[in-house]
């Protein structure tokens, strides 16, 4: 495609600029992406994109906030009375799986989320929209359940911080699967060269599954204890 004249109307927007950006790191990695590399793929001159975002920095803001966008929290089943409180374990799990979604669909911009230092005034402002929306929601849930704020506020920040840090792992280009997990010296250390076999669905579903599984069964444990101790 032929480059638009500088100063000319190259038809662009944030949202446009953005989605290609998108789809360009996700192609080629974020090591090869600048403004310049992604004028050419729009067809315009680089100046046309910095009178929207200002700069490289501004631009990997912009494909961060696109991605966390796709984060959706939204019941889809149907079912329940408006206005009744949800099941805040529900609303966890729907997080956990699109944010899981989210990372796999694009491996090469997810560890951006987490190590890009954003700058733009839309990042200053916060998390993502749709991360605070699903946020709201989960916390929403919990406290119309009576749990306490405390546990409450501690929740989401377990969470995600499992889920940055499992899914770090699982997009950072090393091997998923059996023979994902080095030889084990049984010698030096019996107890663990017994149980690395269990870890030969590293990256699955499965394991996923098991690890969510363990992280929700221990707020539900601390909610039993903070129900009976009678705290609020």
């Amino acid at each position: 495609m032929a480059r638009r004249a500088r100063g000319t109307s190259a038809g662009l927007d944030r949202t446009r600029i953005a989605a290609a950006a998108v789809a360009l790191v996700d192609r080629e990695g974020p090591e090869r992406f600048g403004v310049r590399r992604l004028a050419d793929e729009l067809g315009v001159d680089p100046m046309s994109i910095y009178h929207h975002i200002k700069g490289k920095a501004a631009l990997l803001d912009a494909v961060c906030e696109a991605v966390l966008a796709e984060v959706d929290v939204a019941d889809d089943g149907g079912g329940g009375d408006e206005g009744a409180s949800e099941d805040w374990e529900a609303v966890a799990r729907r997080l956990a799986y699109s944010y899981r979604d989210m990372a796999l669909r694009h491996p090469q911009i997810f560890p951006l989320l987490l190590t890009h230092a954003q700058t733009s005034p839309a990042a200053v402002s916060a998390t993502s929209p749709a991360i605070l929306a699903a946020l709201e929601r989960l916390l929403t849930a919990m406290r119309d359940t009576g749990l306490p704020d405390e546990l409450v506020v501690d929740t989401p920040m377990v969470l995600i911080s499992f889920l940055n840090g499992h899914l770090l792992a699982r997009t950072s280009g090393g091997e998923t699967g059996p023979g994902a997990v080095p030889a084990i010296d049984a010698d030096a250390h019996p107890t663990l060269s017994v149980l690395a076999h269990r870890l030969d669905d590293f990256g699955s579903r499965e394991e996923f599954d098991r690890m969510l599984d363990t992280v929700l069964d221990g707020v539900r444990a601390r909610a039993g204890r903070a129900g009976r101790a009678g705290l609020t």
